[in-house]
Formats: C-alpha cells, structure tokens, sequence
C-alpha cells in the first residue's frame, strides 16, 4: 500500500492545548497507527515542522517525540515547500497576523480559536483564505466528542420530536494560584492577552448550538470577574482584569430557547464538565464529554410538587443510557484526519474560517450585551 505524505508546520506546541491534544493525541498518534486511508487506498502521513517562541523548549519536544524539524523563525517555516499546512495554537492576540501569514504564503490553514480576537480580524482571515483558494479550518473538537456525537444520532434519527428548549453547562473551580497552582494558564485571566471566558468558550458554543441544534438569533448575556486576585506560573499576584463567568439566553431559529452558563469559579456537582440538556416534544437528553442518557414520554414519570412530603422519585436513575453501539476516537484526532484529508484533496473543509467568524461575532455581541443589559440580535455574517 503507498504512502503520501503532507507536511504541517505546527506553531504553539509548547502551549498546553497544542502540546497535548494536537501534538501527542492527533498527529503523533496519527503517525502511531501508519497515518489514515484516502479514498483512494494510499495512506496519508504527516510530517510536521515544530514552531514555538522558546527554542530551549521547542527544541525538547521535538528531541522527546524524535521530530527532526523545528525552528524559532515562522518566516522559515512558511518557505518550505513541502509543508502544505500551516496550524496556529498560539496566543489570541498574536494568531491573526500568523494566519494572514500562512496564507498568504499558500498554506492551507487549520486553527484553534477563537480565529482572532475582533471579527474585523476573523473577517478579514476569512475572505483572505477564500481569495486565496486554500482550504481552511477552525478546530471544533466538542463536535466530535462521544457525548455529542450521540445527541447528534438522536437528532437525526428525530428522537426529540419538535426540540423545545437547551441548557448547557459548563464549568468547575480554577485554583487562585496561590496555595494551589491553577489549571489554566494566567493569560486566559487578562484581557489584554485575549482571555475571559466569553471569547474563550462562546465560540464552541456557538458551533454546537448551530451544528446540532439550530443558528442563534439573539442573545441577552451576563459576564462578570468572581476572582479579581490571581497567581501566575512564577507565584506572582496579579490583577485578573478578564471575565471567569458568564451566563446567557440566546433564542435559536424555530424558537428554541438555549441557556447558558459557563463558569471557571464553581465546583461541579454534576457528572461532566460540560453538559447540554435538550428538550423535546417526545423525549430529552443529557449529552456530556462521553455519556448521553435520555428520557422518551412514554418513560417520563408524573411528579406532584409538594415541599411538605418527601419525594417519591428518584429523578437521575429514571434516565437510560445510550449505547457507544461504535468506538470513538479521540475527538481532537477525528478532526485532525478530517481536515488533513479535505487539505490533500484540495476539498473545502465544513468547519471553516467562516464558522470561525461567526464564534467570534457570538462572543463580541455576547460582550456587548453585558456591558448594555440589552438582548441583541445576532445578524448573519457578510463575508
């Protein structure tokens, strides 16, 4: 069987989002199993370029993994002819002008997000990457997650009926940094590197919202900064000038009602992290990271409100799990072959630059809404 091979220049791998998922858990685990199949019987191999700010500590992953091609220099990077990819996961604020880079160079382009941090700027990447004829792609890994991916066969299979309302959850508690080291890097606490969970995570709530359910139309949103003190990687205090939480009511074409709340300042009592209950005419479901349970009304049981008894019911084992009935892969890596496959045949890819937009426009509207208190319209996008 032959072999193709596809160069990706892979800049902010030393981050932990390009290091773990995209790096070690999509191509490294590509190249494990003897890359992927094309349509036509050849297998596809990535060989990737490391880029990275630091070369003390580019130069360590590359030598820990066995990559024999890295740099400090994006413009070096850019003119090798044989990497046909070009993938960003560094810093918001410096991602823009390394995609407009990229494709001004002719690389196909592959993003995580948000694409930019205004949507002049992930406008302006979108029509660049159209006038430029490449395929391009935005990372909306929480589409490809086992959880999702089962709502989504429900939805398909028209489990629900009419759908009626959404509620999604997301969260959990994001150490201060000061008697435990955080979670999350400091910059996603600072506003002028391009943090705040708004910008962080609208985006993805956009795209499942309008993937699995239907498109926004308007949003009235809440954001505020619970923890005003934090302790960066060195134990250093700062002022944390970013949004940790955020709650909202976006109204969805065919008059769904979605809620939302994200928050790094709450402890989880919930089974996932993140959850998205849908209600239906004909039954609901709870979707997380990797389970989905669900109710049909046959099975819907008849509670009677009444604070003075205790109740009968016990709500959570009243819920049926559905079957994984398939292996899932890893969610970061489905996509990943997804959009390598799309680059090499020279295919546009579904979750485009232009999907990208619209996560950044959700998030600026969702901003604006806040600062306002006005439900806002969310017009779709000219590109």
């Amino acid at each position: 069987m032959s072999r193709r091979s596809i160069g990706i220049i892979m800049n902010g791998v030393t981050g932990r989002m390009g290091y773990r998922q995209h790096l070690i858990r999509s191509i490294l685990a590509i190249r494990e199993q003897g890359g992927f199949e094309l349509p036509d019987g050849t297998r596809l191999w990535p060989e990737p370029l490391l880029v990275g700010r630091d070369e003390q500590r580019v130069r360590a992953i590359a030598d820990r993994h066995g990559i024999d091609r890295w740099t400090t220099s994006l413009p070096e990077a850019l003119a090798e002819p044989d990497m046909q990819v070009y993938f960003d996961a560094q810093l918001t604020h410096v991602r823009e002008k390394a995609l407009l880079a990229a494709i001004d160079a002719g690389k196909h382009v592959y993003t995580e997000k948000p694409v930019a941090d205004s949507l002049d700027g992930a406008l302006r990447l979108a029509r660049a990457a159209r006038d430029a004829g490449i395929t391009h792609g935005v990372v909306q890994d929480k589409l490809f997650l086992p959880g999702l991916l089962k709502l989504r066969r429900l939805i398909e299979g028209d489990f629900f009926g009419r759908i009626l309302s959404v509620r999604l959850e997301f969260g959990y508690w994001v150490f201060e940094g000061d008697w435990q080291p955080a979670q999350r890097p400091s910059w996603n606490y600072r506003t002028a590197d391009g943090g705040g969970i708004v910008l962080d995570m609208f985006p993805h709530w956009r795209y499942l919202l309008e993937h699995l359910i239907a498109p926004v139309e308007s949003i009235y949103s809440h954001a505020v900064t619970n923890i005003p003190r934090r302790w960066d990687e060195q134990g250093s205090e700062y002022a944390a000038t970013a949004d940790d939480s955020a709650f909202a009511i976006l109204e969805l074409a065919g008059g769904v009602t979605a809620q939302v709340s994200a928050s790094w300042a709450t402890r989880v009592n919930r089974e996932e992290l993140l959850e998205l209950h849908v209600d239906g005419v004909r039954g609901s479901a709870v979707a997380g990271l990797r389970n989905c349970r669900i109710q049909e009304r046959a099975m819907t049981p008849r509670p009677v409100w009444n604070p003075d008894v205790p109740s009968p019911h016990r709500f959570l084992e009243q819920w049926a799990e559905v079957p994984d009935n398939t292996e899932f892969d890893n969610g970061f890596k489905a996509e990943w072959e997804m959009f390598l496959r799309a680059a090499y045949l020279g295919e546009p890819f579904p979750y485009d630059l232009v999907d990208g937009a619209k996560g950044v426009q959700l998030a600026q509207i969702a901003l604006e809404s806040g600062r306002t208190g006005r439900r806002l319209p969310v017009p779709a996008l000219e590109v």
